[in-house]
């Protein structure tokens, strides 16, 4: 392979996204511009630092534009404890038309904590959950005993009232 300049791979990197509707995984920029993951890690970070809309997930990159369809953004307030409330509750929206675009926490300490999801498929959520396992790590909401946000999209707002009530149906919703 050609070995190309610095500038050059960022704007290929960059093209590449832009024109990709699914996630590209660092590993695979990686490969194809013939450099090591933790130069792609950087590649991006600096085109996010310029401005550009590169969407890091655990499924790899999404430039945001390209994101698909028009829709209503909202934050839904859960809580879980376990695994197995963690992949229904991560079911329930998925299955009845949410995109769930990220998890947050507040922290005593650091304030708020956000983790980029993109998960729009039972395929994603799966993932998800296999490398939650895998990686023996915790998650996010057990730093503050189950309590998280998510943001969602949805098509509209009968579909966000659908997902809130068989939330709540399952004890997954926090209410007042």
């Amino acid at each position: 392979m050609e070995i190309i300049n610095t500038e050059t791979r960022r704007n290929e990197l960059l093209l590449k996204l832009k024109q990709s509707h699914q996630a590209v995984t660092g590993s695979e920029l990686a490969e194809n511009f013939d450099v090591s993951r933790q130069v792609i890690v950087q590649d991006v970070a600096l085109l996010r630092a310029k401005g550009e809309r590169i969407i890091a997930t655990s499924q790899g990159y999404y430039y945001e534009d390209n994101l698909g369809m028009k829709t209503i953004r909202a934050s839904i307030a859960c809580r879980h404890f376990d695994g197995s409330e963690l992949r229904d509750e991560l079911r329930t929206i998925v299955n009845y038309g949410g995109r769930i675009v990220d998890v947050k926490v507040e922290h005593p300490i650091y304030g708020e904590l956000i983790g980029n999801l993109m998960i729009s498929s039972l395929e994603d959520v799966e993932n998800f959950i296999n490398n939650y396992r895998l990686n023996d790590t915790l998650l996010l909401s057990e730093l503050t005993d189950g309590i998280h946000l998510h943001t969602i999209e949805v098509v509209n707002k009968q579909v966000l009232n659908l997902i809130e009530e068989k939330l709540e149906e399952k004890g997954l919703l926090l209410s007042e």
